[in-house]
């Protein structure tokens, strides 16, 4: 897996590019004034989230609940 440097301006500017290198599992270095600030790097299978966990939750949190009152029924 490769690793580039790219300048905050440059990242800004062509995010949905370097985000399609990453998927491509590329590692993104991005500097502020020749300084690494942060890195864009894939994320790995296990700490993908299961978007049915994700509807699971929001129903399990949403039972019983009605809406605009803030309380439980």
């Amino acid at each position: 897996m490769s690793e580039t440097t790219v300048g905050a301006y440059e990242a800004k500017t062509h995010l949905a590019q370097l985000l399609d290198r990453v998927m491509d599992g590329e590692t993104i270095v991005i500097t502020r004034h020749g300084k690494p600030v942060a890195r864009l790097a894939p994320v790995d299978d296990e700490e993908r989230a299961d978007p049915q966990d994700a509807v699971d939750a929001l129903r399990a949190f949403r039972a019983g609940r009605i809406l605009g009152t803030g309380g439980l029924s």
